[in-house]
Formats: structure tokens, C-alpha cells, sequence
């Protein structure tokens, strides 16, 4: 929609509405699972980092030519921060971002970390969604995958976030660990519905180049849950879930009404973005950037550049059209046909007409007025799907996306 001002002959376009995501690596120690840069909190000063951090964040909020629409405030753990330094940092956040004008502002916890004073400090500087990394309710698969917390822990933060105000909850589950059952999975879903989330993200363990858990794999320490195991605990997720009133809107991601993830709508729509502190990335206006992902190198260049951009490229349209293939057919609505028209100019339902008619004769995607989505069925091959798509489009998955968050 264009906004019409003077004679009508002048049309100017709304400003852009853009997530902003800050990222601080640090926590307690490394997940044996986890691929995201971050490293031990441990006998490190944390105050360069946090001063390097507001210095981007001011600079790239001014420069942006939009409205931050949400704040996902990630890591790693930021909870760990010392508390004079969150606070620094939150405050900065309030300075930069109107957030009477935000729809959503995120915080990522570990359960572990969340007390009164932690829970108090985010309700006053505007938090209004915490998401926790539960992982399971079980000790020996949060064992497995290296959790400082246990089971009480999840249900005590919980508590207390809400008794400071915070009710808009997420926590995320894993299924598919080593040594995880049909009833262990089921347990831990039963026990995070008790806490009466908001919202639940779900995701199938997997095992990433480089990490702890891939090299236990390797040598035979991790037995890996069998594949028909983990795609009927997938299943078994999906209708226990809407049982329970929870709407399923992406391949990992179930929310009760009106709680879906905006910030994480953004990434999945393909819509801009701006990313704060090592490793960070963003997309906008058609460029796409990554942070230097390491803190000394982060802190270096901010002081010496005023940014600390490793890698930086404009999209190509080969670029855009796979991003769009491979997020939006994440999203049980599917890939927006005008989207897709208006970013890359071609009418996807032409583009995809030797596809989608034995795609659809067979119940593996559904084709509406607004969207080509995958049905249920077809979400358990989507990465087939989303292929012959690509190659419809003459893209290839093999293209590489460095620069991806």
C-alpha cells in the first residue's frame, strides 16, 4: 500500500518496518549441540563488548531509513550480562527504539539464569516476551546436550517472570536426542503445556560441522535417535499440540492465537532486518551483511572502523528467489504469490507451472488465491519440494548463502 500526498502526482512509500537483533554471545559454557558463535562467559571483561554493542546499535538504528517493528534480544545468554552492563545496554535500547511503537521486544534466558532481580530489570526496561531454552524436562537428555539447568529450573523461572509481569512466554523443546523415547518426549511436552506457555518452538535435534555433539557422533560416544523415531515424534508433536489449542504457522514453531513470533515472522516473510554485535546479520534494502564472529576482532573494528562487517553483498535476484523459497515454504501459509511477484517480478504461478500440477495431484502442495503451500504430507520431503521449485526457477540449492543469519 502507497501512501498519496500533494496533487497525486508524488507517491511516497511507507517507511519500511524492520526487526532489530542484538546479539551478545556469552554463556555459562558450550552447548555440545549448539553452532551459533558464542563461548564462555567465564574470566572475561564484558564491558567492551557491551560498549561496542551500543555504539552499533545507535548508529545503525539512526542510519535506518524505517521504524524498528520488533527487538530480539539474543544469544547465546544475555541474562549472564553483569547486571549493571544489561542494564547499560537495555537503557540503550529504550534511547534508540521507541518502544510504545514496537509490536514485540524478545529476550532470550536460559532457565537457569532468571531470578527476581533479572525478571524485575526486564519488565522495567519494556520486555514484553521472554523465549527460554527448556530443551526437555528430563535430566539425562539435558545431560546429552550439556544444559547447566534442570526440570525445577524451568518451572521456577517461569514463575517468576510472570510474577513480574511478563506473561508471554516461549519455551523451545528438542526431540530426536540420543536415548530420547516416545515417552520421554511426550512427558516433556506434557510438562511444558502445565506451565501454560504462549508459544513453543520445536525442534529436531540436528548435528552441525564443528560441534561437540557431531564429533561424539563421529566416534560412537551418541547413538543418533533413529529417523522413523524422530519423524513420529514430529507427528505425535503436530496433533497434540492443536489438541491443545496451539496453531501450527511454521515447520518448528506453535503458538496460541495472537501469539506467533512477529520478530521471527520477519526472517521467514524475507522482510528487513538489522543485526547488532558479533556475528550478527542483516538484510535491508537489499543488501545483505554479517559482524566479524569473534568479540576481540567485533570490539577492534567498531573502535576502528565504526562497524565490524566482515562480509557484505547486494542480492542478486538468484540470491533472493532462493532465500524466498526456503523460508516461506517454512511457513504453514506458504510462499506469498504477491511477495514473490513484487520482489523478484515474475508471477510464481507461471514460473512453477510444470511443477505444481503433479505436485498437487499427488497432496503435496496446496495452491490458494494468495499462497503455494506445502500440505502436511508434503512438509515431511520439503527439501525435495523446495528443489524442484528451485529448479524451476533455474537456482540450485548448492548456491552458497554466507551471509545467512
Amino acid at each position: 500500500m502507497r501512501s498519496m500526498i500533494g496533487d497525486g502526482e508524488n507517491l511516497i512509500a511507507p517507511r519500511p518496518r524492520v526487526g532489530l537483533y542484538i546479539h551478545v554471545p556469552y554463556c555459562e559454557s558450550k552447548c555440545g549441540y549448539c553452532d551459533f558463535y558464542s563461548v564462555p562467559k567465564e574470566g572475561r571483561d564484558q564491558g567492551p563488548l557491551v560498549q561496542s554493542l551500543i555504539s552499533e546499535l545507535t548508529s545503525r538504528v539512526a542510519a535506518l531509513n524505517g521504524d524498528v517493528r520488533s527487538v530480539f534480544f539474543g544469544g547465546g545468554t544475555p541474562t549472564l550480562l553483569d547486571k549493571d552492563l544489561l542494564t547499560n545496554l537495555l537503557d540503550a535500547i529504550r534511547r534508540s527504539v521507541d518502544l510504545n511503537a514496537i509490536e514485540e521486544f524478545t529476550v532470550e534466558a536460559n532457565p537457569a539464569t532468571v531470578n527476581d532481580e533479572i525478571a524485575s530489570l526486564l519488565a522495567a526496561s519494556g520486555v514484553t516476551r521472554v523465549s527460554m531454552g527448556a530443551q526437555s524436562f528430563h535430566p539425562a537428555e539435558l545431560e546429552t546436550l550439556e544444559r547447566i539447568h534442570n526440570s525445577d529450573d524451568i518451572v521456577v523461572s517461569v514463575a517468576t517472570l510472570r510474577r513480574h509481569g511478563i506473561t508471554n512466554i516461549n519455551l523451545d523443546l528438542i526431540f530426536g536426542i540420543p536415548g530420547q523415547t516416545m515417552k520421554t518426549w511426550d512427558q516433556s511436552i506434557d510438562l511444558a503445556l502445565d506451565l501454560n506457555p504462549n508459544h513453543l518452538a520445536c525442534y529436531g535435534l540436528t548435528y552441525e560441522p564443528g560441534t561437540k555433539l557431531t564429533a561424539q557422533r563421529k566416534t560412537g560416544k551418541v547413538t543418533p535417535c533413529d529417523e522413523s523415531l524422530e519423524a513420529e515424534m514430529y507427528q505425535f508433536l503436530i496433533d497434540k499440540l492443536a489438541s491443545a489449542g496451539f496453531e501450527q504457522y511454521e515447520t518448528s514453531n506453535f503458538a496460541k492465537p495472537g501469539a506467533r513470533s512477529i520478530h521471527n515472522l520477519i526472517y521467514w516473510r524475507n522482510e528487513p532486518y538489522i543485526g547488532v554485535g558479533p556475528s550478527a546479520a542483516g538484510c535491508i534494502d537489499g543488501r545483505r551483511y554479517k559482524n566479524a564472529s569473534d568479540i576481540n576482532k567485533y570490539v577492534t573494528m567498531m573502535a576502528e572502523l565504526g562497524h565490524a562487517e566482515a562480509e557484505s553483498e547486494t542480492l542478486s535476484k538468484q540470491d533472493l528467489t532462493l532465500e524466498m523459497l526456503l523460508m516461506q515454504f517454512r511457513l504453514i501459509e506458504g510462499l506469498s504469490i504477491q511477495s514473490f511477484k513484487d520482489r523478484i517480478g515474475e508471477d510464481p504461478l507461471k514460473q512453477f507451472d510444470a511443477v505444481l500440477p503433479p505436485l498437487v495431484q499427488k497432496e503435496f502442495v496446496t495452491v490458494s488465491s494468495t499462497h503455494i503451500a506445502l500440505t502436511r504430507k508434503g512438509r515431511l520431503i520439503s527439501d525435495a519440494i523446495v528443489r524442484e521449485f528451485a529448479r524451476a526457477c533455474d537456482v540450485t540449492l548448492d548456491t552458497p548463502l554466507p551471509l545467512t543469519a
